[in-house]
């Protein structure tokens, strides 16, 4: 990019900046552009600001119901753009693209890109309230969407929207994931199998991430083989309509075929100690989870639902089951659980896989990319 830029990155945690964004942030400062991060307030901001960059928190509600309260927010977004003129700004998260789509458009703000992981909760979801929602919902993507560039993580997602006839296909762009650092996520030093056989989920605990799936197939796998750990590493998310009941955890924990480890900051640790990935997911972007098992060079078991199988390849670097399916969930890890040698196979493919596609260096190239278009260059 040669032009000097006041790009806003805005997503709904500043949790979400900081492990998943930082890095194109700190790509565009590389660059010589001004960067401002925008999000609620949380534990990380002060990670950014560490950064070295200009946040601003800006509070509201991820699952808010309020009318009134909701235009409220949208309007102190509006004056917020309007201060700050943005030359791009860059939304992640289906709110943050509606709302800061709208905020940008009132706002005139130069350039919108848009990052889209799916239709979300109003549309994946049954319930009166969503079925009610999902026309004016549909109506806010195509106003929002209109004069953006949109980023999809998967061909499903785009082609859906195309579909719906929410986006147009010319502005639509398909960047698989956020990017994971290959040096960073590698494969451990020691081969592995030393230690006991270890199968591992990375995820929220959420229902669509297909945690019951996860928890009744390793019951059904311990019972052939009770030596093997299964591990879940993901905290509750309180804020996400699709949060498992802490009750419904402390169960799972009691019963004890597998451990929930909560949240954890030595994922990569974890990664590289375990034999075997798995992503029961019901519909996914590009599931970070999986593009770091990957890059850790793990085989992996993942459901054959849009995000998963852009990641996983069925017999070549895992096995791809279909999703809601616990039984054949466990017998996929079973199968690769009896066979070391095509585990090794599959996780050296896996390595591959991650290096070419799915880079952090590339997805940044990417992004910049599409900033490129939607400024009109």
């Amino acid at each position: 990019m040669r032009i000097t830029l006041n790009a806003l990155l805005f997503a709904n945690t500043d949790w979400y900046l900081y492990n998943f964004r930082l890095p194109l942030a700190k790509a565009l400062r590389a660059e010589g552009h001004d960067v401002v991060l925008l999000s609620p307030p949380g534990d990380y901001a002060s990670l950014l600001t560490r950064e070295g960059f200009r946040w601003i928190g800006f509070p509201f509600s991820r699952k808010g119901a309020n009318p009134l309260a909701e235009l409220a927010t949208l309007w102190r977004l509006i004056w917020l753009y309007r201060t700050e003129r943005p030359d791009l700004a860059h939304h992640f998260t289906i709110k943050c693209v509606l709302y800061g789509g709208i905020a940008a458009r009132l706002s005139r703000v130069r350039a919108t890109v848009s990052a889209v992981t799916g239709l979300g909760h109003v549309f994946m979801t049954e319930s009166w309230r969503n079925r009610l929602l999902r026309p004016l919902v549909s109506l806010i993507y195509r106003l929002v969407l209109g004069r953006s560039q949109i980023i999809f993580q998967n061909p499903d997602d785009r082609d859906e929207f195309c579909r719906l006839g929410l986006v147009e296909e010319a502005r639509s762009n398909v960047i698989r994931g956020s990017g994971v650092d290959t040096d960073y996520y590698c494969p451990p030093g020691r081969p592995r199998g030393e230690g006991p056989v270890t199968v591992l989920m990375v995820g929220r605990l959420l229902r669509e991430k297909g945690v019951r799936e996860f928890v009744e197939a390793a019951a059904i796998a311990r019972k052939r083989l009770p030596e093997v750990r299964f591990l879940l590493a993901g905290d509750s998310d309180p804020g996400n309509p699709s949060s498992i009941d802490p009750n419904v955890i402390a169960e799972w924990q009691r019963q004890g075929d597998v451990a929930f480890l909560g949240h954890r900051s030595d994922v990569r640790d974890l990664l590289q100690a375990a034999d075997l990935a798995v992503l029961p997911s019901y519909r996914e972007g590009a599931p970070r989870s999986l593009l770091e098992a990957a890059a850790c060079g793990l085989p992996i078991v993942a459901t054959d639902v849009p995000g998963c199988r852009e990641i996983v390849s069925n017999g070549i670097n895992g096995l791809l089951v279909p999703a809601l399916d616990s039984k054949l969930l466990a017998d996929a890890i079973l199968d690769l659980l009896a066979d070391a040698g095509l585990r090794a196979d599959m996780g050296k493919r896996s390595r591959a896989l991650a290096c070419e596609f799915f880079s952090q260096d590339r997805v940044i190239r990417e992004t910049t990319d599409v900033y490129l278009r939607a400024l009109g260059g």
